[in-house]
């Protein structure tokens, strides 16, 4: 990730698959509502994406005090009237600020967070989308995932990268996501491969879990 002169942070990967996850929200999302983008990064994404999926809101948000100073950097650098101000948001937090603010969400995007977080964000995730989101609400996770029959040899390597960087971080098991994702009442609606050896997950919640 490179450090800009201002506040704004840059991560290489954002523009190569940003058109691609684009294409998937443009078709899955409900047409109009507020969309929350649980753990933003940089922002890069939230100021592409916002003003290409009006008149629906993006809410971006992120625990890191530095990445949310950069996402509002790039807001400020390409403003957008459909994109809000970031949230500090944990996805492991048994409450989140959307909660308490009573805004109601109608979509939740989760871009490469799973695998480079402890699983306990993936569960808070997938309880706080429960929460949150009304029957019928989708939620949308993109990254690498482990599949029983296609485990590609670079998602192997990136695998040992990451956990040899901090043991609770690793490329995670797509049925294993899918079952936590059950549990809360979530039914998975489409898997579609993406560049990289990534996927686009998508959930849309059927049940709400007590």
């Amino acid at each position: 990730m490179i450090q800009n002169p201002d506040a704004r942070k840059y991560a290489p990967a954002t523009e190569r698959n940003r058109e691609v996850i684009l294409q998937v929200l443009l078709r899955i999302l409900p047409p109009s509502g507020n969309v929350l983008e649980i753990a933003s990064g940089t922002g890069e994404h939230a100021v592409y994406f916002a003003p290409r999926l009006a008149p629906r809101n993006w809410i971006p948000t992120d625990p890191n005090p530095e990445l949310r100073a950069s996402i509002a950097a790039w807001q400020a650098h390409l403003p957008s009237d459909n994109l809000k101000p970031p949230l500090n948001i944990d996805a492991r937090s048994s409450v989140w600020e959307v909660e308490e603010k009573g805004m109601e969400i109608k979509a939740i995007a989760n871009i490469n967070m799973i695998h480079i977080s402890p699983w306990s964000a993936c569960l808070g995730l997938m309880a706080g989308a429960s929460r949150i989101l009304p029957l019928g609400g989708i939620l949308y996770l993109y990254g690498p995932f482990f599949q029983v029959e296609n485990n590609a040899p670079s998602n192997i390597t990136f695998d040992q990268s990451l956990r040899s960087q901090n043991p609770e971080w690793g490329v995670r098991n797509l049925d294993e996501v899918i079952e936590i994702a059950k549990n809360n009442g979530f039914n998975l609606q489409e898997t579609i491969p993406m560049p990289a050896n990534n996927l686009s997950v998508i959930f849309n919640k059927l049940k709400s879990v007590v």
